[in-house]
């Protein structure tokens, strides 16, 4: 679906949007369909809404339930069931339709007008009689009072078919020497109105058969700039009994009063293209007027216009959904165009959806004919290295040239011109006017937080784009928008503190990539200034840039010895801090001795435990029961002589036990039975 504006009204093309071509396969089709979301969500009123080349003609049943198209090529009928969204027959003709009427409520009654002068009469079932006419019809009509059907074309008679009795009729001859291009009735009263070939309008009472009067629509001083033009009237419409709208083929139209000679409105299209339909929209008091190139809707009384709709290809009729503002358009193209207006009508009953879904949508860009494909002329193969694929089925022959996959067309086009200076020269010229411009205004500066204002300017600054053009911060930008994350910039817990050992042990990575944003930053600086010689060096293939998967490797790399090394560094740091202690402890200045790291001994250097360092510095240990090391809020606890003192404590436990222990064999052998006392089972 796709929304235009003309004149502030908005226009819902629902026939719009992207569509594959139907030359290629069932399986990437099904492909496109699955992968691409455009497709999936693409609007389709009716399924199979099409015809095979053009449609001719499109009407909606009187009880707006059934949707009957008309077009060719093979000539066709198809009709759409509006409770179903999906095409509910197909009936195949013999000749191309010129016109066909719906008899009926449904369509259980049709006729058709054939270009083979046969008038073909169709039942629920399929064709039910066909008769021919003397001449080539090119428009009729019906008339429900009498049961009338008149067809009108290239003679001087108007012939008419009794349906009722199924025999003609004495025709309506006319007066003038021309031929009749259109005809209708009116609704109220039946007058039976003619349009000619010489610019005259004839009306017939139906009773008697008679011509009743003429007018000339082509007088000068009604219908100017004409021309040596050929002028005739190719379009009549009535409105009620007496309002009478008259298209002519200079693309003018005349809006009469039946009583008076002379039209008292005059629209001009200024396209000079024949009308070929015209409808009145009675809730909006508009007429909606339609050439082969354009559709206008316009007020009746002023002849101001309300908007417009040009879809670029040929019209060849218009059908307005009664009371709404959906009509469709048939043209010569597949598709059948289908348009809603919401200022005009509201949605069909059928598809209300239309209301709530047309008020969300915002206006779009109108699409190519196909997304995926690029159409290239034969010299534009030639220029990218292509034509050898001509024959294939990676070109697909369209026209004047062919339709080619657009990553193919990509790839081609990257090798053949790999470096554009052009382009790359327009671009940093506008990037430096955009600085320059962002630099000269006034920037507001916002407040930091007390608690980790660092991190908030970081955070801000990758949001904006300003620390690489690779890595786009969504995720950074909502950290700081995010209630959840408050307390982080809030909280004096949360500070982040460079001193502690954790942020050591980061601070490596922290460094490299701060270390690589700057050099990204310096190589973007020496693109800037020496293009001219990159351009020089790329064209002669002379640049031997590392790829940035062995720099990515090396970085890796040399992060992880970094990583290694202050770890290393973290905890020589701890064991001298704790062997400094121990010094301090013994009542010895710390720079009597150094202190030998990883706990080696200083004559074998050998690894000793702490238990024989203890042994070895007995006179140390005598008086000391807890020791608090140097490494944080870790400590040590131990008691002198432990274990003399629980030997002693055992041996004073065993004797209280010995004092009060007493046997309990005598109470065991009086609960024996007596066949366990002789040993038995």
């Amino acid at each position: 679906m796709h929304v235009n504006t003309s004149n502030d009204v908005k226009i819902y093309n629902l026939s719009a949007g992207k569509f594959l071509p139907d030359w290629i396969s069932s399986k990437k089709r099904r492909q496109a369909e699955k992968n691409d979301v455009q497709l999936r969500r693409r609007i389709q009123i009716f399924q199979d809404f099409d015809m095979p080349e053009i449609s001719s003609s499109i009407k909606v049943s009187p009880d707006g339930q059934y949707v009957l198209a008309a077009g060719a090529y093979k000539p066709r009928v198809r009709c759409f069931d509006t409770a179903e969204m999906s095409m509910k027959f197909e009936r195949c003709m013999d000749a191309e339709i010129v016109k066909f009427l719906i008899l009926s409520e449904d369509y259980s009654k049709m006729v058709f007008l054939h270009s083979d002068r046969y008038l073909e009469m169709h039942a629920q079932y399929g064709k039910y009689y066909r008769v021919r006419i003397p001449k080539f019809g090119r428009d009729m009509a019906y008339q429900p009072e009498n049961c009338h059907l008149c067809v009108v074309g290239a003679s001087r008679d108007v012939y008419r078919l009794n349906l009722e009795e199924g025999k003609f009729v004495e025709s309506m001859a006319s007066t003038l020497d021309a031929e009749y291009n259109t005809c209708d009735v009116n609704p109220v009263h039946q007058l039976f109105v003619t349009g000619l070939t010489n610019g005259y309008i004839e009306t017939f009472d139906p009773r008697s058969g008679k011509s009743e009067g003429m007018l000339n629509c082509a007088l000068p001083d009604i219908v100017t700039d004409i021309g040596d033009t050929p002028f005739a009237v190719s379009k009549v419409k009535f409105r009620d009994s007496l309002n009478l709208a008259v298209g002519t083929s200079s693309g003018h139209i005349l809006l009469y009063d039946i009583r008076c000679q002379r039209p008292y409105f005059v629209k001009d299209h200024n396209y000079s293209l024949p009308i070929k339909s015209i409808e009145f929209i009675a809730e909006q008091d508009c007429i909606a007027s339609m050439d082969s190139k354009i559709l206008k809707i316009w007020e009746r009384s002023t002849g101001k216009a309300v908007t417009s709709v040009e879809p670029g290809t040929d019209l060849n009729d218009l059908c307005i959904v009664p009371n709404t503002g959906m009509f469709f358009l048939a043209n010569e193209a597949p598709k059948i165009l289908t348009y809603f207006i919401p200022s005009v009508g509201p949605a069909p009953r059928w598809c209300t959806f239309l209301d709530s879904l047309t008020q969300e949508l915002e206006e779009t860009a109108e699409s190519a004919i196909y997304d995926d494909y690029k159409f290239l002329t034969t010299d534009e193969l030639e220029s990218l290295g292509l034509s050898d694929l001509i024959g294939t089925n990676l070109l697909r022959a369209y026209m004047h040239g062919f339709f080619v996959d657009v990553r193919l067309y990509k790839k081609a086009k990257s090798i053949v011109e790999p470096f554009n200076y052009e382009e790359y020269r327009k671009e940093k010229i506008h990037q430096k006017i955009s600085s320059e411009q962002n630099e000269s205004r006034v920037v507001k500066k916002d407040k930091l937080p007390k608690v980790n204002a660092m991190l908030v300017e970081r955070l801000r600054a990758e949001a904006a784009g300003i620390e690489g053009k690779k890595k786009k911060s969504k995720g950074d930008a909502n950290v700081l928008e995010d209630e959840r994350f408050g307390a982080l910039f809030k909280n004096p817990d949360f500070q982040i503190d460079p001193e502690s050992d954790e942020y050591k042990l980061l601070n490596p990575l922290v460094s490299k990539m701060e270390k690589r944003r700057q050099r990204a930053a310096a190589e973007e600086d020496a693109a800037e200034e020496d293009a001219a010689e990159t351009v020089e060096e790329i064209q002669e293939g002379t640049s031997r840039a590392r790829s940035p998967s062995s720099e990515s490797s090396d970085d890796d790399r040399s992060w992880i010895a970094e990583r290694k090394k202050q770890h290393r560094t973290l905890r020589d740091q701890k064991r001298r801090e704790r062997n400094k202690n121990f010094e301090v402890l013994a009542g010895k200045p710390t720079q009597v001795r150094e202190v030998i790291p990883r706990g080696k001994d200083e004559i074998s250097g050998q690894t000793v435990t702490l238990g024989r360092r203890l042994r070895e510095n007995a006179e140390l240990n005598r008086g000391v029961e807890e020791m608090r090391l140097g490494g944080g809020n870790r400590q040590m606890t131990f008691t002198v002589d432990a274990k003399k003192k629980f030997k002693q404590n055992a041996a004073e436990h065993l004797a209280e036990r010995r004092t009060i222990h007493r046997s309990v064999r005598p109470i065991e052998s009086k609960l024996k039975k007596p066949w366990m006392r002789k040993g038995k089972r």
